[in-house]
């Protein structure tokens, strides 16, 4: 079973038609005539849900031209095994004591509303005019809160990622990634005629190693390549341009492998055409071992009893407003207001990657552009002002590299441990079968 953010999950279902909406556990035993068709512990599955459910499906697959749905009865089969899947978790969840709070409650559905362009108002209104009933609403919502908390927490603790899947990854990554690079080589070449004696090439062998070392000892490479290479670029200073690895001699690539940027190689390079003294310029690893960073700054308020969701984003959005009309600035404003603990520094978050923040921050960080602030956002934290300073492609460090690596395994094995784990809950669990009534 793949994992999706929360609040994508409840945009998606905001988004069907009245009659599948309802897929989330329906507490009663019997709504108008349905009828129960399990008992899951102490919840119940009736036959009306699974008829939802199985509209629902249909809506979705309607949407996506190809996908082909199974027969009926295994389409109805798997409607409730879903049910029951479901009951069977958030029991567990229960039993576990896990709790969510009511702000942490009124901010998701915020945040729901605000993803929805809706007030909270607004929210309320469209769920009453599509039949939905508000407080059932909330109880599913708290309770896909509380077992995504829970899940997260024990499915995680299953998953086991040994040194040595990191670094074979590490090294797969690597692999694919020296084929997709680029270096920029700059050159002194000190060319062999064809045909030249062993006398000749032993002296210009000769001059290649003196030349060597005054590059190794600092000299100028750009004025040693005019005056003294036979390279046709010696006029560029011997600079051959940023070339893809393919692209070049496979003594070139493996000579200037092990250096960094700056560096001259420590030994004359034999080819057919000469001696070559190597420096490498530059180089740009291929997409694999790069991530875009991201340096941004913000405003958050903390909401609690005193400050609801809303009142905090109509703040923030007078804020916003007073920055862009230029009668306040971002920093000064986060100085004075922001609860974080970024304020001191004007809000200034520093350079971020891809995961340092939650899902509903960076996906908002991601879609401003450079200079741009964000409207009002609510996360789990509270409600932020967001805007983005600068952004850069920068390369993975080893550490980096491998901490990527262990999230991406973890990943991976997430959806065998959450299989394994609801397996082992629905064994434990009292799950009874009940025949339709006559």
């Amino acid at each position: 079973m793949r994992r999706y953010p929360l609040a994508l999950v409840l945009l998606a279902a905001l988004a069907l038609p009245p009659l599948a909406q309802a897929q989330t556990p329906v507490r009663q035993a019997v709504l108008d005539g349905d009828y129960i068709i399990a008992v899951v512990n102490q919840e119940s599955v009736t036959a009306g849900e699974v008829e939802r459910r199985i509209a629902q499906a249909r809506a979705q697959a309607a949407q996506r031209p190809g996908v082909r749905l199974p027969p009926e009865d295994e389409l109805r089969r798997q409607a409730l095994e879903a049910l029951i899947e479901e009951r069977v978790v958030v029991t567990h969840a229960r039993e576990v004591g896990a709790r969510v709070d009511d702000a942490d409650l009124e901010r998701a559905v915020q945040s729901i509303a605000q993803q929805n362009q809706l007030s909270v108002d607004q929210l309320r209104e469209r769920m009453r005019n599509e039949g939905i009933d508000y407080a059932r609403f909330r109880n599913s919502l708290r309770d896909q809160m509380m077992v995504e908390r829970v899940r997260e927490r024990e499915v995680y603790q299953r998953i086991r990622i040994t040194d040595l899947e990191v670094d074979r990854l590490v090294d797969q990554q690597r692999a694919a990634a020296q084929a997709d690079s680029e270096v920029n080589i700059a050159q002194v070449l000190v060319s062999v005629p064809e045909g030249a004696s062993v006398e000749e090439r032993a002296r210009r062998n000769q001059r290649a190693q003196e030349l060597l070392a005054r590059a190794r000892a600092g000299e100028d490479f750009v004025a040693l390549a005019r005056s003294s290479s036979d390279d046709p670029n010696k006029d560029k200073g011997g600079e051959i341009g940023l070339r893809a690895v393919s692209r070049l001699p496979d003594l070139f690539v493996d000579a200037v492998r092990p250096l960094a940027p700056g560096d001259v190689v420590p030994a004359v390079v034999v080819s057919g055409a000469g001696f070559h003294i190597l420096k490498l310029l530059e180089r740009r690893e291929g997409a694999a071992l790069r991530v875009a960073q991201t340096h941004a700054r913000h405003i958050l308020l903390r909401t609690s009893p005193q400050l609801s969701a809303e009142a905090a984003s109509a703040r923030l959005a007078e804020m916003q407003r007073q920055i862009e009309a230029g009668t306040r600035n971002f920093d000064e404003l986060a100085r004075q207001f922001s609860d974080d603990g970024s304020a001191a520094n004007g809000g200034d978050l520093g350079w971020a990657g891809p995961g340092q923040f939650v899902p509903e921050f960076e996906e908002a960080m991601n879609r401003l552009p450079v200079g741009g602030i964000s409207p009002p956002l609510v996360s789990r934290f509270g409600v932020h002002l967001i805007q983005v300073l600068e952004r850069r492609d920068v390369a993975l460090e080893t550490k980096q590299l491998r901490d990527q690596a262990r999230l991406q395994l973890r990943e991976q094995k997430f959806d065998d441990a959450y299989t394994e784990w609801a397996n082992e809950l629905r064994a434990r669990a009292y799950v009874e079968m009940r025949e339709p009534p006559l």
